[in-house]
């Protein structure tokens, strides 16, 4: 499978990475190792040493370079060899790894996986309604064993929740919602709206709804590429305006590690302003939205995969519902995006 790599991916929840230690990912099939140098900023280098392939993580982080643990050469932040330790210390052209620029925003660690010079850190996404500076944000990761299209259409198509998430998430009148899909430039929008709907016993209690009050309820998930999305939820007594009621961001962000495995962060998010019951509530939240994640959406897509197999999802003619154009539209953007890009790697320079 094609990667569209000249954009930001997600590398990870920023306070992962601390001072003074190294931690290796693989994203779009690539091994980097990714550490905070000595003025905090965030590094990303390939994990292979050119000289005999040994990944540097299992090395030794000193002085902003990592001293690779099997003949000792060392690297800098730029992947440049700055220290040969044998015969008379010249230093082989070659003698140099990849190096990723890196941002950190948010609260996530983001990536480049394309060419350096076209790292923009403008086109970074807006997950500010999930700021650690502004927010209580509940953390959690998984490692799924599905390639990251098929969690795409997952969040995209949230009338799944009725179903698969029927004691948890879900109830009698999702799927027979409201949907709109909406496109601004490469930004889709998945807009889903119930009305006079019952909740789940626990999210009457997690969204502090009186047991049994009827509400109407909004599940708009905006996507952009390769797969960074942001789900405002929210509810509201039933027939009053969405001014009335009140929401929720969570985040739901994937970075493909190879065709067939995906890492998956997600977070919901509460003011600071609500003092320790908005650090409450950010902690039960995310313990409560890890085990459906966990136990019921995973599973699933790991069977989808394993099903799939290596075969092309579009070469299968998959049936197509109206709870599926957001998720279409989306891999028809993102499919467009690649190919144009690939379009001009192949186009000489003038």
């Amino acid at each position: 499978m094609s990667f569209l790599r000249n954009c930001w991916y997600i590398a990870g929840w920023a306070d992962e990475f601390v001072e003074g230690s190294m931690m290796a990912r693989t994203f779009l099939s690539e091994p980097v190792v990714i550490f905070r140098d000595s003025k905090g900023a965030l590094q990303g280098l390939q994990d292979r040493c050119p000289h005999r392939f040994v990944p540097l993580h299992l090395g030794r982080l000193q002085n902003d370079q990592i001293q690779c643990a099997y003949h000792g050469l060392k690297f800098d932040c730029t992947g440049a060899c700055v220290h040969n330790p044998h015969g008379n210390g010249t230093i082989p052209r070659a003698a140099r790894v990849r190096s990723y620029p890196m941002q950190e925003r948010h609260g996530f660690a983001w990536i480049w996986m394309g060419e350096p010079h076209r790292a923009d850190p403008s086109l970074i996404c807006d997950f500010s309604p999930l700021d650690p500076e502004f927010f209580y944000v509940g953390k959690s990761y998984l490692h799924v064993m599905a390639n990251y299209a098929l969690e795409t259409d997952n969040i995209l198509d949230l009338s799944h929740i009725e179903f698969l998430h029927e004691s948890s998430l879900g109830s009698n009148g999702v799927a027979q919602g409201s949907t709109e899909v909406v496109q601004d430039g490469e930004t889709v929008y998945s807009k889903r709206s119930t009305s006079d709907e019952q909740l789940t016993p626990d999210l009457e209690r997690l969204r502090g709804v009186p047991a049994g009050q009827r509400v109407d309820r909004w599940l708009d998930v905006r996507w952009n590429a390769p797969a960074v999305m942001l789900l405002e939820t929210g509810l509201t007594p039933a027939g009053q305006p969405r001014s009335a009621g009140r929401a929720v961001h969570v985040a739901h962000v994937f970075t493909p590690e190879t065709d067939a495995t995906t890492h998956y962060w997600f977070g919901i998010a509460f003011p600071r302003a609500l003092g320790e019951e908005g650090e409450r509530l950010a902690k039960e939240n995310i313990d409560w939205l890890s085990h459906p994640f966990t136990k019921e959406d995973m599973p699933m897509l790991e069977a989808q995969q394993a099903t799939i197999g290596d075969k092309d999802f579009w070469s299968l003619k998959p049936v197509l519902l109206p709870s599926d154009a957001a998720a279409v539209r989306v891999r028809r953007t993102l499919d467009e995006m690649i190919k144009r890009e690939q379009a001009e790697s192949e186009t000489p320079e003038q």
